[in-house]
């Protein structure tokens, strides 16, 4: 085991010369974050280490899964992986995952932003003699997120190669008296990562962030109340409790379409805001760089007008510079060439977004027309056989004839009837 903090187990050479590029997939961010998220929630201690499945092509290398391991803890306090849950986890998801073949690329875990730390060399080397030579190690920075976002993007997470290296004593390669080289040891080189997103993945990430709209934040740290500090509440605090429960019950009533409507939305409007933010930053860095010879007015002695450089003002970074360059020489490919043509063939288009919207409309108005004709159909049949029935009762009763209290009153109106005399 190499003893030493975090950067003696960082390389010299900070850029690696390999050449492996690093093709990581959302999978794996969600699962990192849900395995931190619930470690934390849960207030467990311990290692967070889990495995990652990809392809290696070549020089490229996809992180695609990934799933938590089952770590032992030896008499040194060295932390391995269970190496028979281990072995058993990574053939069901091998089984799993036939077509394309994943493999076991490398492993996650927790480290600071300067790099892996001591704990973290026993695990590799298992993955590295048991399982995978050219395992990479992907290192998530929690104190990265907790500090706040950065400004510039960039994920909280580095990801790291192994490589050999020899202890050097004062810039001496000397070899030994018995000619054999100084020791090698274990080294982590920065590898250069990249996202990218599969159909399938889209769909997890957009369920995802369907869901993270519709969250609450829950205090954890809020402590139940009992019988007697329950009654103390004041009625404001439960009618505005009553409120937030009925506006989430309302948001449950949404439909599929206007839930993709909303997630539409706001994915464009989240990539809008950030769009904004990163040409606000490319001006504010613009602005604060010195005024240019080239565009500062000259003398006729040959001196320009500028004033003294600024404190605050920036050095020049001429990469920077020219990326930027390059960016704005590729708006104007953003410009049709035929702007007639173009606005024309717009026009047609929202004609036609327009004629289809008007013909759901229509279809709509007479659905609901043929709707409310059968509804007056079924109200007319009703009040039709009401009132045949009402008719048909009140033309029994007349038939029947006048009603006799008794056998005289019957009598007399048979003979009044024509019914003959009656027996005396």
């Amino acid at each position: 085991m190499i003893q030493g903090n975090s950067s003696s187990l960082v390389s010299s050479h900070k850029t690696s010369d390999s050449g492996l590029q690093i093709h990581l997939h959302p999978l794996v961010l969600l699962t990192i974050s849900d395995l931190i998220t619930r470690l934390t929630l849960r207030q467990q201690e311990g290692p967070i280490v889990g495995a990652l499945l990809g392809q290696h092509n070549g020089r490229d290398i996809t992180l695609e899964h990934a799933f938590e391991c089952r770590v032992t803890s030896g008499e040194t306090g060295i932390v391995r992986l269970h190496h028979t849950w281990f072995e058993d986890r990574l053939q069901q998801y091998k089984d799993v995952h036939k077509e394309p073949a994943l493999e076991l690329v490398g492993w996650f875990t927790t480290a600071p932003p300067t790099g892996p730390e001591v704990q973290h060399v026993a695990i590799h080397q298992q993955i590295l003699q048991d399982y995978n030579e050219t395992a990479v190690l992907l290192a998530f920075h929690p104190t990265s997120v907790l500090a706040g976002a950065d400004q510039s993007g960039k994920l909280p997470l580095t990801v790291y190669e192994s490589v050999y290296e020899s202890q050097e004593a004062d810039g001496d390669r000397s070899m030994d008296l018995d000619g054999q080289g100084l020791p090698l040891n274990l080294k982590f080189r920065e590898l250069p990562c990249s996202v990218e997103t599969g159909e399938a993945e889209m769909i997890s990430v957009d369920f995802v962030a369907r869901g993270g709209g519709n969250a609450t934040n829950v205090d954890s740290s809020a402590k139940p109340k009992g019988k007697g500090q329950a009654s103390q509440a004041p009625v404001a605090d439960k009618a505005s409790s009553h409120q937030e429960a009925k506006a989430l019950n309302d948001s449950s009533f949404l439909s599929p379409e206007d839930e993709e409507l909303i997630t539409s939305l706001t994915a464009r409007a989240n990539a809008i805001k950030m769009l904004h933010a990163r040409i606000k930053l490319l001006r504010s860095y613009l602005t604060s760089l010195p005024s240019s010879y080239l565009t500062a007015p000259v003398e006729p002695n040959g001196t320009t007008t500028d004033e003294a450089p600024s404190s605050y003002e920036t050095q020049i970074n001429h990469p920077i510079l020219r990326s930027i360059q390059a960016l704005v020489n590729r708006l104007p490919l953003l410009t049709p060439s035929d702007g007639v043509a173009f606005e024309s063939e717009s026009l047609s288009e929202k004609s036609d977004v327009t004629l289809v919207g008007l013909l759901g409309d229509l279809t709509r108005g007479t659905k609901n027309i043929r709707e409310m004709g059968r509804k007056f159909g079924v109200v007319s049949d009703a009040k039709q056989r009401t009132r045949r029935g009402g008719m048909g009762m009140g033309m029994g009763m007349r038939s029947i004839g006048p009603a006799y209290e008794d056998t005289d009153d019957l009598l007399v109106g048979g003979q009044t009837m024509g019914m003959g005399q009656p027996y005396e």
